[in-house]
């Protein structure tokens, strides 16, 4: 017997049970949740977190469109200070029911139009956790290298050193330069 893994933030969607107008779907998950996040995205906190969705059906599949929100604190990258950061995007992803059909053969050649709009993710089954879209969202929405602001190496005195220190400076001595060619 497998046992599910719970998912983190409360966003699954059976596609049999989905209205055709779709549905409105909110995600607002409580501090521990908000914590547990945080600790999986190594982030310091998570503040704020809300995600509003409109899910319709979509060729046996579906369509989730919306916006996700959160606030964020994360240490700087130069003073290891608490930085806060606003995310704020936009989700708009497709889900479809894989085609059996037209599943290629091992060997074969596979055309992927890479101008074309992302493409879909598949589904089994008759629900969709919209969880991993969320966490996804937000990892990519933020900043890898936070700084607060006026913050850089050279207000801290960290200069480069000017002298080269690497693999090759050994090499780059015996390399005759222009007055000794």
């Amino acid at each position: 017997m497998t046992h599910k893994e719970t998912p983190l933030l409360d966003a699954i969607v059976r596609i049999d049970r989905l209205p055709a107008t779709g549905r409105a779907i909110k995600v607002a998950p409580d501090a521990a949740t908000r914590e547990a996040l945080a600790a999986l995205l190594k982030l310091t906190a998570v503040e704020t977190f809300h995600a509003e969705l409109t899910v319709v059906p979509l060729r046996g599949g579906l369509r989730a469109q919306g916006r996700l929100r959160a606030r964020i604190v994360q240490p700087s990258v130069v003073t290891f200070e608490s930085v806060t950061q606003e995310v704020d995007e936009p989700i708009d992803r497709v889900f479809l029911p894989e085609a059996q059909s037209h599943k290629p053969t091992p060997g074969s050649e596979v055309f992927v139009d890479l101008d074309d709009e992302d493409f879909p993710d598949h589904i089994d089954g008759p629900e969709v956790d919209l969880s991993p879209l969320l966490i996804e969202t937000l990892a990519l929405g933020i900043d890898p290298y936070p700084r607060l602001p006026g913050e850089s190496l050279d207000a801290l005195g960290v200069l480069p050193d000017e002298t080269d220190t690497g693999p090759f400076a050994g090499l780059k001595k015996l390399k005759p330069g222009p007055e000794k060619a």
